[in-house]
Protein backbone atom coordinates (compact mmCIF):
# COMPACT_ATOMS: atom_id res chain seq x y z
CA UNK A 1 0.00 0.00 0.00
CA UNK A 2 2.86 2.50 0.77
CA UNK A 3 3.63 2.48 -3.07
CA UNK A 4 0.24 3.76 -3.84
CA UNK A 5 0.42 6.47 -0.81
CA UNK A 6 3.37 7.40 -2.30
CA UNK A 7 2.12 7.95 -5.34
CA UNK A 8 -1.15 9.73 -4.85
CA UNK A 9 1.40 12.07 -3.04
CA UNK A 10 3.93 12.71 -6.24
CA UNK A 11 0.94 13.10 -8.45
CA UNK A 12 -0.20 15.63 -6.12
CA UNK A 13 2.83 17.71 -6.33
CA UNK A 14 3.45 16.81 -10.60
CA UNK A 15 0.08 18.56 -10.63
CA UNK A 16 0.20 21.17 -8.64
CA UNK A 17 3.84 21.94 -9.99
CA UNK A 18 2.10 21.94 -13.48
CA UNK A 19 4.97 18.80 -14.56
CA UNK A 20 5.36 19.65 -18.54
CA UNK A 21 5.09 16.14 -19.42
CA UNK A 22 1.52 15.73 -17.77
CA UNK A 23 0.25 18.99 -18.72
CA UNK A 24 1.17 18.06 -22.46
CA UNK A 25 -0.68 14.64 -21.90
CA UNK A 26 -4.07 16.68 -21.12
CA UNK A 27 -3.53 19.44 -23.08
CA UNK A 28 -3.40 16.78 -26.32
CA UNK A 29 -6.71 14.93 -24.67
CA UNK A 30 -9.05 17.87 -24.18
CA UNK A 31 -7.79 19.42 -27.77
CA UNK A 32 -8.38 16.07 -29.62
CA UNK A 33 -11.79 15.44 -28.18
CA UNK A 34 -13.03 18.83 -27.84
CA UNK A 35 -12.53 19.40 -31.50
CA UNK A 36 -13.79 15.64 -32.20
CA UNK A 37 -17.34 16.20 -30.59
CA UNK A 38 -17.59 19.20 -32.33
CA UNK A 39 -17.04 17.71 -35.82
CA UNK A 40 -18.99 14.14 -34.54
CA UNK A 41 -21.99 17.17 -33.65
CA UNK A 42 -22.07 18.97 -36.56
CA UNK A 43 -22.37 15.95 -38.82
CA UNK A 44 -24.41 13.82 -36.36
CA UNK A 45 -27.01 15.93 -35.47
CA UNK A 46 -28.29 16.61 -38.87
CA UNK A 47 -28.07 12.88 -39.39
CA UNK A 48 -29.78 12.35 -35.70
CA UNK A 49 -32.91 14.60 -37.60
CA UNK A 50 -33.04 12.77 -40.35
CA UNK A 51 -33.49 9.66 -38.64
CA UNK A 52 -36.01 10.61 -36.50
CA UNK A 53 -37.66 13.41 -37.97
CA UNK A 54 -38.89 12.13 -41.43
CA UNK A 55 -39.67 8.90 -42.64
CA UNK A 56 -38.33 7.10 -45.89
CA UNK A 57 -36.99 3.55 -47.53
CA UNK A 58 -34.18 1.86 -45.25
CA UNK A 59 -34.62 4.30 -42.34
CA UNK A 60 -35.03 1.46 -39.94
CA UNK A 61 -32.23 -0.29 -41.66
CA UNK A 62 -30.36 2.93 -41.22
CA UNK A 63 -30.95 3.09 -37.33
CA UNK A 64 -30.45 -0.54 -36.74
CA UNK A 65 -26.90 0.08 -38.25
CA UNK A 66 -26.35 3.03 -35.77
CA UNK A 67 -27.20 1.77 -33.01
CA UNK A 68 -25.37 -1.79 -33.38
CA UNK A 69 -22.45 0.63 -34.28
CA UNK A 70 -22.88 2.29 -30.61
CA UNK A 71 -21.13 -0.92 -29.08
CA UNK A 72 -18.26 -1.25 -31.63
CA UNK A 73 -14.87 -1.51 -29.30
CA UNK A 74 -12.70 1.25 -29.97
CA UNK A 75 -9.88 -0.57 -30.88
CA UNK A 76 -11.93 -1.84 -34.11
CA UNK A 77 -12.21 1.80 -34.76
CA UNK A 78 -8.49 2.06 -34.41
CA UNK A 79 -7.89 -0.70 -36.51
CA UNK A 80 -10.48 0.58 -39.66
CA UNK A 81 -8.80 3.71 -39.66
CA UNK A 82 -5.16 2.80 -39.02
CA UNK A 83 -6.20 1.06 -42.06
CA UNK A 84 -6.87 3.68 -44.17
CA UNK A 85 -5.00 6.13 -42.98
CA UNK A 86 -1.14 4.10 -42.98
CA UNK A 87 1.05 4.69 -45.90
CA UNK A 88 -0.19 1.59 -47.74
CA UNK A 89 -3.61 3.07 -47.20
CA UNK A 90 -5.91 4.70 -49.41
CA UNK A 91 -5.43 7.97 -47.43
CA UNK A 92 -1.51 7.10 -46.37
CA UNK A 93 -0.34 9.98 -49.08
CA UNK A 94 -2.04 12.68 -46.41
CA UNK A 95 0.35 11.81 -43.89
CA UNK A 96 -2.62 11.68 -40.76
CA UNK A 97 -1.10 8.05 -38.64
CA UNK A 98 0.66 9.51 -35.57
CA UNK A 99 -0.71 12.58 -35.75
CA UNK A 100 -3.39 14.67 -33.71
CA UNK A 101 -5.37 15.11 -36.38
CA UNK A 102 -5.73 11.14 -37.34
CA UNK A 103 -6.56 10.79 -33.70
CA UNK A 104 -9.52 13.36 -33.85
CA UNK A 105 -10.68 11.24 -37.17
CA UNK A 106 -11.13 8.15 -35.60
CA UNK A 107 -12.04 9.54 -31.97
CA UNK A 108 -15.15 11.44 -34.42
CA UNK A 109 -15.93 8.40 -36.02
CA UNK A 110 -16.22 6.83 -32.26
CA UNK A 111 -18.52 9.35 -31.06
CA UNK A 112 -20.84 9.69 -34.45
CA UNK A 113 -22.78 6.45 -33.71
CA UNK A 114 -23.52 8.06 -30.42
CA UNK A 115 -24.80 11.55 -31.33
CA UNK A 116 -27.04 9.91 -34.33
CA UNK A 117 -28.68 7.65 -32.40
CA UNK A 118 -29.27 9.47 -29.49
CA UNK A 119 -30.47 12.48 -31.01
CA UNK A 120 -32.99 10.45 -33.28
CA UNK A 121 -34.27 8.71 -30.12
CA UNK A 122 -34.95 12.22 -28.70
CA UNK A 123 -37.13 13.27 -31.49
CA UNK A 124 -38.65 10.41 -31.70
CA UNK A 125 -39.92 10.66 -28.26
CA UNK A 126 -40.68 14.03 -28.61
CA UNK A 127 -44.56 14.59 -27.68
CA UNK A 128 -46.56 14.78 -31.23
CA UNK A 129 -48.53 17.52 -30.19
CA UNK A 130 -45.59 19.50 -30.58
CA UNK A 131 -46.09 19.31 -33.96
CA UNK A 132 -48.97 19.47 -34.83
CA UNK A 133 -49.18 22.96 -32.65
CA UNK A 134 -45.82 23.87 -35.10
CA UNK A 135 -48.42 23.07 -37.95
CA UNK A 136 -50.68 25.16 -37.07
CA UNK A 137 -48.47 28.27 -37.12
CA UNK A 138 -47.88 27.57 -41.40
CA UNK A 139 -44.14 27.54 -40.53
CA UNK A 140 -41.88 26.16 -43.58
CA UNK A 141 -40.37 23.18 -42.87
CA UNK A 142 -37.07 25.12 -42.29
CA UNK A 143 -38.55 27.15 -39.56
CA UNK A 144 -40.36 24.22 -38.06
CA UNK A 145 -36.59 22.20 -37.55
CA UNK A 146 -35.54 25.26 -35.97
CA UNK A 147 -38.32 24.90 -33.46
CA UNK A 148 -38.06 21.25 -33.34
CA UNK A 149 -34.11 21.69 -32.29
CA UNK A 150 -34.63 24.54 -30.19
CA UNK A 151 -37.61 22.54 -28.12
CA UNK A 152 -35.02 18.99 -27.97
CA UNK A 153 -32.12 21.17 -26.66
CA UNK A 154 -31.41 19.53 -23.50
CA UNK A 155 -32.02 16.04 -25.13
CA UNK A 156 -29.51 16.96 -27.75
CA UNK A 157 -27.14 18.65 -26.18
CA UNK A 158 -27.22 15.04 -23.39
CA UNK A 159 -26.53 13.29 -26.59
CA UNK A 160 -23.00 15.13 -26.83
CA UNK A 161 -21.90 15.30 -23.82
CA UNK A 162 -22.58 11.73 -23.48
CA UNK A 163 -20.97 10.95 -26.41
CA UNK A 164 -17.74 13.39 -25.29
CA UNK A 165 -17.54 11.40 -21.94
CA UNK A 166 -17.20 8.21 -24.58
CA UNK A 167 -14.36 9.42 -26.13
CA UNK A 168 -12.38 11.60 -24.06
CA UNK A 169 -11.62 7.95 -21.91
CA UNK A 170 -11.00 5.96 -24.41
CA UNK A 171 -7.70 4.45 -25.44
CA UNK A 172 -7.75 2.04 -28.31
CA UNK A 173 -8.37 4.80 -31.16
CA UNK A 174 -5.48 7.14 -29.41
CA UNK A 175 -2.87 4.27 -29.03
CA UNK A 176 -3.44 3.25 -32.45
CA UNK A 177 -3.60 6.13 -34.26
CA UNK A 178 -1.35 8.44 -32.59
CA UNK A 179 1.17 5.61 -31.61
CA UNK A 180 1.68 7.57 -27.92
CA UNK A 181 4.56 9.92 -28.96
CA UNK A 182 5.62 11.74 -25.85
CA UNK A 183 4.79 16.09 -26.22
CA UNK A 184 3.20 15.44 -29.60
CA UNK A 185 0.05 12.66 -29.23
CA UNK A 186 0.15 11.51 -26.03
CA UNK A 187 -3.35 11.77 -24.28
CA UNK A 188 -4.45 10.93 -20.85
CA UNK A 189 -5.02 7.12 -21.17
CA UNK A 190 -2.25 6.27 -23.45
CA UNK A 191 -0.17 8.19 -20.84
CA UNK A 192 -1.79 6.11 -17.89
CA UNK A 193 -0.85 2.77 -19.69
CA UNK A 194 2.44 3.72 -20.51
CA UNK A 195 3.08 4.86 -16.80
CA UNK A 196 1.57 2.21 -15.23
CA UNK A 197 3.67 -0.64 -17.59
CA UNK A 198 6.90 0.97 -16.76
CA UNK A 199 6.37 1.31 -12.96
CA UNK A 200 5.39 4.68 -12.39
CA UNK A 201 2.64 5.26 -11.03
CA UNK A 202 2.78 8.31 -9.41
CA UNK A 203 1.99 9.91 -13.28
CA UNK A 204 -0.25 7.69 -13.80
CA UNK A 205 -2.09 8.45 -10.60
CA UNK A 206 -2.21 12.42 -11.49
CA UNK A 207 -3.85 12.03 -15.20
CA UNK A 208 -6.14 9.18 -13.31
CA UNK A 209 -6.89 11.82 -11.02
CA UNK A 210 -7.83 14.35 -13.93
CA UNK A 211 -9.34 12.14 -16.14
CA UNK A 212 -11.88 11.37 -13.20
CA UNK A 213 -12.43 14.92 -12.02
CA UNK A 214 -12.78 15.20 -16.33
CA UNK A 215 -15.49 12.24 -16.03
CA UNK A 216 -17.11 14.01 -13.13
CA UNK A 217 -17.97 17.07 -14.70
CA UNK A 218 -19.29 15.44 -17.84
CA UNK A 219 -21.68 13.20 -15.75
CA UNK A 220 -22.32 16.80 -13.64
CA UNK A 221 -23.27 18.13 -16.68
CA UNK A 222 -25.34 15.73 -18.19
CA UNK A 223 -27.72 14.82 -14.61
CA UNK A 224 -28.37 18.69 -15.53
CA UNK A 225 -29.43 18.43 -19.00
CA UNK A 226 -31.79 15.30 -18.28
CA UNK A 227 -33.50 17.53 -15.23
CA UNK A 228 -33.38 20.02 -17.67
CA UNK A 229 -34.89 17.80 -20.54
CA UNK A 230 -37.70 16.64 -18.08
CA UNK A 231 -38.84 19.73 -17.25
CA UNK A 232 -39.44 21.04 -20.68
Amino acid sequence: MEFIYEGVIEAFWLLFNMDEETISAISVTLKTSTIAILLSILIGFPLGFLLGFFDFPFRRTLRLISDTLLATPTVVIGLLVYAMISYQGPFGEYGLLFTTEGIIIGQTILALPIVISLSAAAIEGMDRKLFYTLSSFGLTKVQMIKNVIWELRHSLLAAGVTAYGRIIAEVGVAMMIGGNIKYDTRTITTAISLETSKGMFSMGIALGLVLIGIAFLVNLSLNFLRKNARQF
